[in-house]
């Protein structure tokens, strides 16, 4: 029987001799993705040790501290190094947690879109007739709809259930359904697709004639067999996922200026740019490009590296 340590030893063994790793350390500009990727994941779940300042911490805020350059323009503070916002709070550390709750949305939505996708995917692809038809020509309606249109429909929704003062409290979760209702359709034809092909395959009538019942056949042997597609969508749908909720923000509508993601930050900063604070804006800009720009760069790349005809 094979150890812990030697079951984690043999999988790096073939993972460092696979044709995704190879792909990987061949292209300098993918390992540069990855490499500004992790150092936005360790910058913003690690704020909390690395931030030089607490944005949230009211009783740190000097408003004599606002509107500070960055260090190296006149009248800048060494500890400011980016310089500070309205509310006198440091950028550098506002973008580092700014960044952990785009990411936190993000990742949140791209799951809930996955779930809703490839639940309604499946459905649709196994069980065919009415139900089939009834799911596409929904996902086939919403696909006439711009993503942030639907997205705003669901926050201007809840606002008026929940009102404004309610809304706040539930911003964040409210974002994550928005956002992820706003996906879930490319998911759902995906997969549906893939459960086409795979239901008329051998091992599936295998499974129907020892006596499985039908949703037992399409989780546990049809699902994994239709996941390999979903996870390159996935990858590719989390940098439009914090490209919409930053949108979101923007607009006034994501999360409140209390909890600041980048799209908060921009448009924080977009009120002072024609005034000279350009850095306010300028630098959340400069974060929120670079990380979208690199998990693109990464979906793409795991999208051709899955693929065997490109192998």
């Amino acid at each position: 029987m094979m150890l812990p340590t030697a079951r984690v030893i043999e999988f790096w063994r073939s993972a460092a001799d696979s044709d995704i790793y190879w792909s990987f350390k061949r292209s300098k500009l993918i390992m540069l993705s990855a490499l500004i990727v992790v150092v936005f994941f360790i910058g913003a779940f690690g704020a909390g040790f690395l931030a030089p300042h607490n944005p949230f911490d009211l009783a740190s805020l000097e408003l004599s501290d606002a509107f500070k350059p960055p260090f190296w323009e006149e009248g800048g503070d060494p500890k400011f190094i980016l310089g500070t916002d309205d509310q006198g709070r440091d950028l550098l550390s506002t973008i580092m947690y700014g960044s952990r709750i785009s990411l936190v949305v993000g990742f949140l939505s791209v799951i809930f879109a996955m779930v809703l996708g490839i639940g309604l995917g499946l459905v649709a692809g196994y069980m065919g007739g009415g139900i089939d038809a009834f799911i596409m020509r929904v996902a086939d309606v919403q696909l006439s709809f711009p993503a942030i249109l639907i997205a705003l429909l669901v926050d201007g929704v809840t606002r008026g259930i929940l009102g404004e003062a309610r809304h706040s409290d539930f911003a964040e979760a409210v974002l994550v359904v928005a956002i992820g209702l706003s996906y879930w359709v490319q998911y759902a034809r995906t997969v549906r697709g893939s459960v086409l092909v795979e239901k008329n395959k051998e091992y599936v009538q295998a499974a129907r004639v020892i006596g499985l019942p039908g949703p037992l056949i399409a989780i546990r042997h049809v699902l994994p067999n239709v996941l390999g597609p979903v996870l390159v969508i996935a990858t590719i749908n989390l940098a439009l996922a914090i490209i919409t909720e930053a949108t979101l923000s923007f607009l006034g509508v994501g999360l409140p200026p209390t909890e600041p993601s980048l799209g908060t930050l921009i448009r924080i900063g977009n009120d002072f740019l024609f005034s000279g604070e350009w850095w306010i804006t300028i630098f959340p800009g400069i974060a929120l490009a670079a990380l979208v720009l690199a998990v693109n760069l990464l979906g793409d790349w795991l999208r051709d590296a899955l693929n065997p005809k490109l192998r």
